[in-house]
């Protein structure tokens, strides 16, 4: 029997994730009644013998081809749960305790008992469309994993086997929806394979260059403090040469007065330059003052 991985690692015959495959990609798990409804036994003898031959033919019915994984476990020479003692079972109420006892079958069970479970987690997490919740689905595999000479007893412990896989769906689906929350609000499932629902919630190429753009462009148009330190500066020598300038002018227009009242003229008018430069330089430093703690408030 040829065996390989599926993607939790389980290690399983391949031909189960051939027909597990091609029931997702017909859309099984939104079939109505999936593994419930029986398919055309006619239908299932015909792809029985194709799959002994290693193929699995197009277009088969999906109804068919779920009662086949079920009839694949029911004739196995021993159950897949045989290894474990029934009182065990039946004891084990709590998801800890019923996972527990998964992690006692040796890695064959153990594989084939994960990849059942995932597999009937699949189902009932489109319970909305398929109409078979956990404990649907539960009770039509319940019969299929254990094995017993006495048809009384395997329906009676088969009862209690529904309630042991319901245990383990229910917890598989409440993991699930815990990575789903942790991975974030925007995550959803949008498509299925073999390898069960998956999810995308990943930010694309575009947003993150235009994200990227964003921050640079405002790095571009935010001004420096020393930017406007010197701007202030200019500003003020370039008022200082005009006036003096402008004294000077003055000085000259009035030389053909006389020289004591020229002389006293020209004192007042510098001094008064003196005051009108050392106003504007006071001015303009406030000026400068008052535009750099605008400046700090706004970046708090």
């Amino acid at each position: 029997m040829q065996l390989s991985f599926d993607s939790r690692g389980n290690v399983v015959p391949t031909i189960l994730l051939m027909m597990q495959s091609r029931l997702y990609a017909q859309g099984g798990l939104q079939a109505e009644g999936i593994f419930r409804i029986n398919g055309d036994n006619g239908q299932e003898e015909q792809i029985r013998e194709q799959l002994n031959r290693g193929e699995v033919p197009e277009n088969i019915d999906v109804h068919s081809l779920a009662g086949l994984i079920k009839a694949w476990f029911r004739e196995l020479p021993n159950g897949v749960l045989d290894l474990i003692e029934p009182e065990r079972v039946m004891q084990a109420q709590s998801e800890e305790e019923c996972a527990r006892l998964v992690s006692l079958l040796p890695p064959t069970e153990a594989s084939l008992m994960n990849w059942a479970v995932n597999l009937m987690a699949d189902v009932a997490q489109l319970e909305s469309v398929n109409k078979m919740n956990a404990r649907n689905i539960a009770m039509v595999f319940a019969p299929n994993m254990t094995q017993m000479a006495d048809p009384l007893t395997a329906l009676m412990y088969a009862v209690q086997v529904m309630n042991f896989l319901k245990t383990l769906i229910v917890k598989t689906l409440r993991e699930r929806e815990d990575v789903i929350v942790e991975a974030g609000p925007a995550s959803q499932f949008d498509h299925y394979d073999e390898n069960g629902p998956h999810c995308s919630f990943q930010r694309t190429t575009d947003e993150t260059d235009e994200v990227n753009k964003e921050d640079q462009d405002f790095s571009v148009k935010e001004p420096t403090l020393e930017s406007h330190e010197n701007i202030c500066h200019n500003d003020l020598t370039s008022e200082s040469q005009s006036q003096s300038q402008s004294q000077a002018t003055v000085s000259e227009e009035k030389s053909g007065a006389r020289v004591v009242q020229g002389s006293r003229s020209r004192n007042s008018n510098q001094k008064k330059g003196r005051k009108s430069v050392e106003k504007s330089k006071g001015s303009t430093i406030v000026s400068r003052l008052n535009s750099r703690t605008e400046r700090n408030e706004a970046w708090r």
